[in-house]
């Protein structure tokens, strides 16, 4: 059925959003594809529902084609197989908690008039993801080795309680994701089913024509053995990756550090305390090394300095937890590549967050002296670490290995030791990936310096192991009558994110271009003129189009200009505009390409064998 303007629920936008920041924001809201309902919460339309569904059935398609079966979850979930996964505490802020009317009662305080204030416990979430739904709904069917392994996913609406929702559907509260799992009886058979999401990802981004790559990642809260990452590289991208000429790709959060080797410490001199008053920067500490204690070989640097700093790990009920990261002078601390690896370090489970230490931190743990804190108050009382005198736990990063040594600060005002030695004078609780990436450090894999880059994350996939099945109890009997724990990967694809970064990927300065694999139309038919043989030409040519099987979007209106027409028609981003006006008494239409630009005239009568050839060589 033609799709006409004159009719369609539509209203074009000239203006940017004053909200939008991004282009999928401001384009897709000025196109008329998508509408903000709330903070990161968008009402969809006729034009960006059709874009939606031919999304959505490129992934079904190649879901089926692995032998992944559909089914469909609800959104409200209960709380109680939440609970037993233990992420029901561990999601922290991070999830919607709903309470009903059978919910129970507790007491929160007194009303204004005296009275008791009460609220009701929640006992439903609106869910994040479903992994636990699935492995119960596994459980609740099979029991037997012959009836896996198995892959079924799902298509659904999820919700995450967004702190900062921005980027229009780049980071949204309600946005449309699939998940599909593996329940796999060997380790084996589970590779297997990792491998083919893996490829499955692939040939998805290739028939969107979207050049996402797979990089290593970490598993973080979902545990597991292997798990990788799909990003769009774009420079608004919030993920950063790294890659070398070798090939080797990771998201910074999972690479990994190249340290030196050991060194021989037997003839080191020993550690000396120096007065160094305002020296509370590593910039000022080095200028004073430089000035009042110089090296004979070279000047002091950045570098030589090991800087302290104090961090908070705050958990998923909101305790604060304070730990120090020691690094070279010359490395900053990247909170949220720490915030990956430093709940196991410091013995704290779940979605934690990890924060720079605030001045009450610093105030509840006096032996931390501000600019001039160190590993080691002298060369053998260590204020720091889980044997030290304070209890903080303290981490350091790889580069620091024993016989290294070190300027740093002695843990008294206006004071630093210069030549602790690592291993020798001071030692550390665990060793963490926490500074940042920096463009030449080496690839772990030797294949290269690594490069960073930016990216927008589409997919993830984990072997997620056995934890899901451990707590839920999913066991199944083997080929030997014995029960067995199943085995689960976990794979995500962000459908609506997928959807923005498509038009990052595919717009100008006039409007969205879509891939024809999802434009929401084969053609945009413009008719423009006066006259009535230019709209009944174009309503026959619309017609036969149509009957041709090609989708058509015609823009009949009788009263508006050209130049709103062609604007619309370029904003709205169909591969194909044909136009119907002043060539039509020459015989001819304008077929024009919304990406090239290039505009051909066609002899009519062959308009409908030109745009269905077109067409099919577009897809």
């Amino acid at each position: 059925m033609i799709t006409r303007l004159s009719h369609l629920f539509l209203r074009t936008l000239r203006d940017d959003p004053v909200d939008a920041e991004v282009a999928s924001h401001k384009l897709l809201v000025r196109a008329g594809y998508i509408r903000r309902a709330a903070p990161g919460i968008y009402t969809w339309l006729p034009l960006g529902l059709s874009v939606l569904g031919k999304l959505e059935q490129i992934v079904r398609e190649e879901m089926n084609a692995i032998g992944a079966q559909e089914v469909h979850f609800p959104a409200l979930l209960p709380k109680e197989p939440y609970e037993a996964s233990g992420r029901w505490e561990t999601y922290g802020d991070g999830i919607f908690r709903v309470p009903d009317r059978k919910s129970p009662e507790h007491t929160v305080g007194k009303n204004e008039d005296g009275t008791e204030k009460t609220i009701r416990e929640p006992n439903y979430l609106l869910a994040p993801t479903h992994e636990e739904m699935f492995t119960l709904l596994v459980k609740d069917l099979y029991s037997s080795y012959k009836d896996l392994p198995l892959n079924i996913y799902q298509i659904q609406t999820k919700y995450r309680d967004e702190a900062r929702p921005r980027a229009g559907l780049l980071r949204g509260r309600e946005f449309i994701m699939k998940d599909s799992y593996s329940f796999c009886v060997t380790d084996v058979d589970q590779q297997a089913a990792y491998d083919a999401h893996r490829e499955a990802y692939i040939k998805i981004f290739e028939r969107l024509g979207l050049p996402a790559v797979p990089v290593a990642a970490d598993n973080g809260a979902m545990g597991g053995s292997a798990s990788e990452e799909f990003l769009y590289p774009c420079d608004i991208g919030e993920d950063t990756f790294v890659e070398s000429d070798g090939g080797y790709r990771a998201n910074v959060e999972a690479v990994t550090s190249v340290p030196p080797e050991p060194i021989d410490y037997s003839s080191a001199p020993a550690a000396e305390v120096h007065h160094t008053p305002g020296t509370d920067t590593i910039a000022t500490l080095v200028d004073a090394a430089n000035a009042d204690h110089p090296r004979e070989d070279r000047e002091w640097t950045a570098a030589d300095t090991l800087k302290n700093v104090v961090v908070t790990v705050v958990t998923p009920t909101g305790d604060r937890k304070v730990a120090v990261i020691g690094v070279p002078g010359d490395r900053d601390v990247d909170l949220k590549r720490a915030e990956a690896t430093i709940g196991a370090a410091v013995g704290v489970e779940g979605e934690l967050q990890l924060e720079a230490a605030t001045s009450a931190d610093l105030a509840a743990n006096p032996g931390l002296v501000r600019g001039y804190i160190g590993p080691g108050l002298s060369l053998d009382e260590p204020v720091l670490g889980t044997e030290g005198s304070t209890g903080i736990p303290y981490l350091v990063d790889p580069r620091i290995v024993s016989g290294t040594r070190w300027i740093t600060g002695a843990n008294e005002q206006d004071k630093h030791v210069f030549g602790l030695v690592a291993g020798r004078d001071f030692t550390w609780d665990g060793t963490i990936e926490s500074v940042v990436v920096r463009d030449g450090d080496p690839a772990p894999d030797g294949s290269g310096p690594l490069r960073t880059r930016r990216g927008i994350e589409l997919g993830h996939i984990f072997m997620l192991g056995r934890y899901f099945s451990e707590v839920l109890d999913l066991k199944v009997l083997d080929e030997n009558g014995k029960q067995t724990t199943v085995a689960m990967g976990s794979y995500g694809f962000g459908v609506t994110r997928a959807l923005a970064a498509l038009v990052e990927a595919n717009h100008d300065d006039k409007g969205i271009i879509w891939p024809a694999a999802v434009a929401p139309a084969d053609i945009h038919l413009v008719a423009t003129g006066k006259g009535e043989e230019i709209y009944e030409a174009a309503e026959k040519l619309a017609g036969d189009l149509e009957a041709a099987g090609l989708n058509v979007i015609y823009d009949d209106r009788p009263k508006v200009s050209p130049g709103v027409k062609f604007g619309d028609a370029e904003l709205l981003g169909v591969p194909t505009i044909v136009v119907v006006g002043r060539g039509l008494k020459d015989g001819n239409v304008e077929v024009k390409d919304r990406r090239s630009g290039e505009a051909t005239d066609v002899p009519l009568a062959e308009a409908v064998n030109h745009l269905t050839t077109r067409s099919q060589e577009l897809l």
